[in-house]
Formats: C-alpha cells, sequence, structure tokens
C-alpha cells in the first residue's frame, strides 16, 4: 500500500515542478528544464564601486597610438573584463573603420578635445556582381582599400537597410573578403559600387553601451555619402540602452546620429552640425528614445527626423535650427510620443511636418507641449506646422508659433496648415502669431 501511495506522489511532484519551470506557458509534453533555466545568473556578485578601465592615446597612456586600431584594443580589451571604462586622451584620431562598441563599454573623450577624424575615402565600382549572402566582392580599381578598413556595399536599387557595411578581412588582387554577407545583390548593371565608408562609432547587438564627450569629424568632402539607415557619424543598430551624451558630430556626409532598432537610447547634450542629411534619426522601431538638451542645426535635411515606428519617446529642450529641410518630421507609425519645450527655428520649410501616411500608418497620438517654432520657411507654402495624412489624435498645447523676421521680408504667413484628411486633433492655449492662424482645409471637423 506505501509503494502504491509514493509513486503517484513522486509523479505528482514532477509534474508540479515542471510546471513551475514552464513559467505558465501552457502544458507541455517535454517537463524537462529549458536550457535557459539551467544557466547561471548573469550577475554572480553585488555592485562593484572599481570597474575594470584603461587609458588610450597618442601619448603617456595604456595603449598608444592615434586610430582607430588603439582605441578598438582598448575596447575589446575591457570587454573581455566583462566590461568597464575606456579613457581617451585628447588629440585627433584617424578612423579608417569604426570604433566598434561593445556590451557594457563606457568609452569617455575629454569635452572638446578627443577628436574621432574619419579618413579620406575612396571608390570603386565592382567588377564582378555581388550577391546576396556572399562575403566578398571585386573592384574594378581597388586603390586605397586595404585589410581592416571599413567598406560599404550598394547598388542604385539598394538603399536603406540593403546597404552593406563592413570591415575587409582579407585580399587576393582585386577581391577582398568582408566580416559580414551582402545585404542584398549588388549588380554591375545597377552600378554596383564600393567605398570605404563606415559609421565613425557604431554598435551592433549590444546592451549598456555608453559613450561621452566625443568630437565625431565625419569629413564629408573626402568621402561620399551613406545612407542613414546603415550608417552616420555615430550609428546604432539593436543596441538596447546606449547612452550617448556631451558629444558633437559635424560634416559627417550623411546623418548625424542614427539609431535603428534599439529601444531605450538616450541622447543627451550632444550637437549634430552640418551633416549632409539628418541630425538626429530615431528609427525603424526604436522604442522610448530620450532625446534631451540636443542641438541639430544647419544639416542638409531634417534637424530631428522620427522615421518608422518610433514610439513612447520624449523630446525635449532641444534647438532644431538652421536645417535645409524641416526642423521635426513625424511620420510612418510614429505613436505616442512627447515633443515639449524644443526650439524649432529658421529651417528651410515648415517647423514640424507631419508626413502623408494612411491611417493605420500615420503618426498617431503625439503631443506637441510649449515649444517655440519660429521663422521657418517662406511665403504661403511654409507653416509652422504642417499636418497631412489620415493622422489622428494629435494634442498641440501651449505652444508658441510665430514669425519674428522683419515684415517687409518674405516671411510664413500660415501657423498650423491642417489638410483635407486629418482626423481629430486638440489645439489647446497655443500663441500664434501669423497672417493665417489656422489653415484647416478638411471639409467636415471631427469633434
Amino acid at each position: 500500500m506505501k509503494r502504491r501511495i509514493l509513486i503517484p506522489l513522486f509523479a505528482a511532484a514532477l509534474i508540479v515542478s515542471a510546471a513551475g519551470v514552464s513559467r505558465g506557458s501552457g502544458v507541455r509534453q517535454d517537463f524537462s528544464p529549458k536550457l535557459d533555466e539551467q544557466q547561471l545568473p548573469k550577475a554572480m556578485h553585488s555592485a562593484m564601486k572599481e570597474l575594470p578601465s584603461i587609458t588610450v592615446g597618442r601619448n603617456n597612456a595604456d595603449i598608444i597610438g592615434s586610430d582607430n586600431c588603439a582605441l578598438q584594443a582598448a575596447v575589446d580589451y575591457i570587454a573581455g573584463l566583462g566590461g568597464g571604462i575606456v579613457e581617451v586622451s585628447e588629440g585627433e584620431f584617424t578612423m579608417y573603420d569604426s570604433l566598434h562598441l561593445r556590451t557594457n563599454i563606457t568609452v569617455r573623450g575629454r569635452k572638446g578635445k578627443t577628436i574621432l577624424r574619419k579618413a579620406d575615402g575612396v571608390a570603386s565600382t565592382l567588377a564582378l556582381d555581388g550577391d546576396f549572402g556572399e562575403q566578398q566582392v571585386t573592384l574594378e580599381n581597388p586603390t586605397g582599400f586595404a585589410v581592416g578598413y571599413g567598406v560599404a556595399i550598394w547598388d542604385d536599387r539598394a538603399g536603406g537597410f540593403h546597404t552593406t557595411v563592413a570591415r575587409i578581412t582579407g585580399r587576393n588582387g582585386n577581391t577582398f573578403s568582408i566580416d559580414n554577407p551582402l545585404m542584398a545583390d549588388c549588380m554591375v548593371n545597377n552600378k554596383a559600387g564600393a567605398a570605404t565608408v563606415f559609421p565613425v562609432v557604431s554598435a551592433y547587438n549590444v546592451e549598456g553601451a555608453r559613450i561621452e564627450n566625443l568630437v565625431i569629424d565625419g569629413n564629408k568632402k573626402s568621402n561620399v555619402h551613406l545612407n542613414g539607415c546603415r550608417g552616420a557619424g555615430i550609428f546604432l543598430y539593436r543596441a538596447f540602452g546606449t547612452v550617448i551624451q556631451g558629444c558633437l558630430v559635424r560634416n559627417y556626409n550623411g546623418d548625424g546620429i542614427s539609431f535603428q532598432q534599439s529601444n531605450d537610447v538616450t541622447v543627451v547634450d550632444c550637437i549634430c552640425e552640418d551633416n549632409a542629411s539628418l541630425g538626429i534619426h530615431p528609427g525603424s522601431g526604436s522604442q522610448r528614445p530620450l532625446v534631451r538638451k540636443c542641438i541639430a542645426r544647419r544639416n542638409g535635411t531634417d534637424g530631428l527626423f522620427l522615421c518608422w515606428r518610433v514610439r513612447h519617446g520624449l523630446f525635449e529642450d532641444n534647438v532644431l535650427e538652421g536645417n535645409g529641410r524641416f526642423g521635426i518630421s513625424i511620420g510612418h507609425k510614429d505613436s505616442d510620443n512627447l515633443l515639449r519645450r524644443n526650439l524649432v527655428r529658421s529651417n528651410h520649410r515648415d517647423g514640424v511636418f507631419f508626413r502623408n501616411e494612411s491611417l493605420p500608418m500615420a503618426a498617431h497620438r503625439n503631443r506637441l507641449e510649449e515649444n517655440i517654432i519660429e521663422n521657418n520657411g517662406a511665403g504661403e507654402k511654409a507653416a509652422g506646422i504642417r499636418i497631412r495624412g489620415e493622422t489622428n489624435e494629435l494634442v498641440f498645447k501651449n505652444n508658441v508659433i510665430r514669425d519674428t523676421r522683419p515684415k517687409d521680408s518674405q516671411t510664413q504667413t500660415v501657423g498650423i496648415r491642417i489638410e483635407e484628411k486629418v482626423g481629430k486633433i486638440i489645439l489647446e492655449d497655443n500663441a500664434i502669431e501669423a497672417k493665417t492662424r489656422i489653415d484647416d482645409k478638411r471639409p467636415s471637423k471631427p469633434k
């Protein structure tokens, strides 16, 4: 009798134990623990007051050098210890490839004095088609391409995320191996080419990286353009929880700061100026970004560009001025963001621009509060704020929209322009100084 009772009880205990490790995910046929539940915790000790650190510089440092190799050696050494701090002394460092950040690494320069300058770039057409997934390219003119250099490959149909950015790992004549597979077919008939262009600082598939007090000089006159979905002066891809603080990004032939598919990124006290394209570019599903006390000025297109699926972000106390297109651009599925206390002024076209998207893809439920939007664009076509598409449930509260330029100059004439398909919006306590305060083109006003 005892054996008959114990066996069912033992079997029940096994079932209860297995249910406990399944974390309530439902009935499982296999009651063995999951592999990840057998591993040790990530943190096996309490927080330490002192972390591994190393210095790198042109002289009087643990690692001495004047290019990306010295910087990367320091970062990789500290990464091998589980994370810590890389202190970079003042001086200029020539970048032949990105400084690749690692998980839990802080790279800290000296404010205004630590300069990472992109090396002069070269470009060549491809001699052979580069096939999707291939990890080598053959160039018509290999001059200036070398092992260890960063490289980008694309053709006229690639663009965006189909541009490949990699590192050259070997050479045989005019054929070069690369450390990443090609993201698309790069066809000679479509003007396929390669160039030694890359982000000056990049982070791919990391957590908890941090960069502080660096000057990034993109040397744009000596480099071809690189698309902001794959590169920038500082570029992040799936780099979660990264902090960029106190950095200046200037003269990059592309975007200043771009982060893609990277959640919980913080950009604070940074300047992006005189870059060829966008100033600050959060995109492709980056959730909960925080951009605070930054300046984006004199960039070729937009100061702040929310790309696709940027949600639950906070953008506050920034200055977006003198950019070649819009001060702020918001569009594809960019919802539930708060933009407050920003100064948006003297941009070439509209100050704040909501892009033309259909109802499922529009930038819904964004709030703009306590912003100053002034002196943007000129003439009848420009507005302080322009809302396009089937955008809904926007809130504009306590904003100042005005033009302070001399009245005899060609100034903007519309405060807020609302186009035909826009849905419900809320306007509350905004101070609008314009010939036409609100240009509402909707045939019937949603309640």
